[in-house]
């Protein structure tokens, strides 16, 4: 899982490189399935559930699951959400992060701030015995200090052998989910994180994931594996 992971963060290294004003998302998605194949591995996501793409690419007030377009041109300004797994030798690697388009206005840096210490936060809280919902209460607790709200209708999740595996992983709190983490265990940590309302919408593609009220949005994802010594982060360096 770490070799499949690390050819995921070397192609969300090469897509940030390639994030600027007259790129389009076709482009970068072309480029991600080249770089994966040349390093052995397989888009993950292409083909999964009917997904028509390599990567997700999500502008602005999309969530999660933009598909990538030639029409899709990216302008001064925007932000992009980049979610990308792969498949290697049998195991996958899952990570995102969101990437300014030139230079991004105050709002839109404090919300991604904000959202990439949600993830680390609630990766802290990665240790044996501690509980499935430490993580989400960590990273909700420190998104709403900051006057944002957490996607409910989207969460974290296992992985291994398969993309999407048990346990979910909610990025709020819920006194529910009582599953105590375990060493050998890996999770794909996700929060997806709206300026306004946490309510989503899904366009008419099947796919894209929007905010109801059309604020901006951002999303961060690690997989982590639990260890005896704690978090180890597989999706970067």
């Amino acid at each position: 899982m770490r070799k499949a992971n690390l050819i995921v963060f070397e192609v969300l290294e090469l897509l940030e490189s390639m994030a600027k004003p007259g790129v389009t998302t076709e482009e970068m998605d072309r480029a991600a399935g080249e770089l994966t194949r040349k390093r052995g591995g397989r888009p993950a996501f292409k083909g999964y559930m009917g997904y028509p793409a390599n990567l997700c690419a999500s502008v602005n007030d999309e969530v999660v699951h933009g598909i990538p377009s030639r029409k899709r041109v990216l302008n001064e300004g925007d932000i992009l959400g980049v979610d990308y797994g792969v498949i290697y030798e049998g195991y996958v690697g899952d990570s995102a992060r969101t990437v300014a388009i030139g230079r991004p206005s105050d709002r839109a840096a404090r919300l991604m701030k904000a959202t990439q210490e949600s993830l680390f936060r609630g990766i802290e809280q990665m240790l044996p015995g501690n509980r499935i919902s430490d993580i989400g209460r960590a990273v909700q607790d420190h998104v709403e200090t900051l006057g944002y709200s957490v996607v409910r209708d989207f969460v974290g999740h296992g992985i291994g052998r398969k993309l999407h595996e048990d346990p979910q992983v909610p990025n709020y709190y819920n006194p529910a989910n009582t599953m105590k983490l375990k060493v050998g265990m890996v999770l794909a940590i996700e929060p997806m994180v709206n300026e306004g309302t946490h309510e989503v919408e899904i366009l008419s593609d099947d796919w894209t994931v929007v905010t109801k009220d059309h604020s901006l949005s951002a999303h961060y994802e690690h997989s982590v594996a639990i260890t005896a010594d704690g978090p180890y982060i597989l999706s970067q360096p």
